[in-house]
């Protein structure tokens, strides 16, 4: 099952550029969920949500609605092993877990999160507190692009985050990688000018990709998908709702290359029959 939406949904700048004008904030996500079938939730890095919170979200998405949630930050970047942390976290997402709407966590550690025997135990001890749920990683710097690295998230059934961003040294190249069943990719953004010191955080995610780069994904996103059972794409690039303008974008590309497949699917079989 392919999934496709953006990082969050309750943007006050998406008004106008995607919801209409004098939205309520309490109306956007059934006006979101009408366009997409997932949501990535980002919130929850900063805080740890109340369950009714998550509660009322799905009553307001349609059954095989899934909500994508980050991990706490404290989870990713603190990294003190606070096992209440744990708890209180997983104990939220119990309404989502109820009603199967819950896809994944999604764990973006930090660029200076490198590659060590320190952190791989850390990602062990993060899969077991996780108890099952299924677990995706996100990294931010180059050292972790090893073969050893994708054997051992394979190994532990810990999916790989793709990402594309802009191409700078050191970051992560745009990978067609999955190494559990859920395929996962995140579209942040190739804004290079502003990544590293952005005058307002807004800025690193001020980017729309245009059609030519977003089709230089397609291969790719169907690569995953030969790999996977459900695969996650999220984009980032949420400033003046880039991100739902991109999404849409990459949905028609996605459309258009499953009816071109088709069509030379029939006409391959008409010449057989023929012959």
């Amino acid at each position: 099952m392919l999934y496709i939406g953006t990082s969050g949904f309750s943007y006050q700048d998406w008004i106008g550029p995607f919801y209409p004008e004098n939205t309520d904030k309490g109306n956007m996500l059934d006006l979101y969920a009408r366009q997409f079938n997932t949501v990535e939730i980002n919130s929850s890095y900063y805080r740890i949500m109340p369950a009714a919170v998550f509660y009322h979200l799905q009553r307001k998405v349609p059954a095989d609605f899934k909500f994508s949630v980050k991990a706490n930050q404290a989870m990713t970047h603190i990294r003190d092993k606070n096992e209440t942390l744990f708890e209180e976290f997983k104990a939220s997402l119990k309404p989502l877990l109820d009603h199967h709407k819950l896809g994944c966590i999604l764990a973006q550690f930090p660029y200076s999160f490198h590659y060590n025997s320190t952190n791989l135990d850390y990602l062990l001890w993060l899969k077991e507190k996780m108890d099952g749920l299924p677990l995706v990683i996100e990294f931010r710097n180059n050292h972790w692009i090893k073969d050893v690295v994708f054997d051992f998230l394979k190994k532990n059934e810990m999916g790989f985050c793709a990402v594309d961003q802009p191409p700078l040294e050191g970051l992560i190249p745009p990978l067609a990688i999955a190494t559990s069943q859920l395929g996962y990719v995140r579209f942040h953004g190739r804004n290079k000018e502003k990544w590293w010191q952005p005058e307002q955080a807004y800025q690193r995610y001020d980017y729309l990709y245009s059609e030519q780069e977003l089709q230089e994904w397609v291969p790719k996103i169907r690569q995953i998908a030969n790999q996977t059972t459900d695969q996650y794409i999220f984009m980032n690039n949420h400033y003046k709702g880039k991100a739902v303008k991109n999404a849409l974008m990459l949905m028609k590309l996605l459309q258009q290359k499953m009816k071109t497949d088709s069509t030379a699917l029939n006409k391959g079989t008409q010449d057989v029959v023929g012959e």
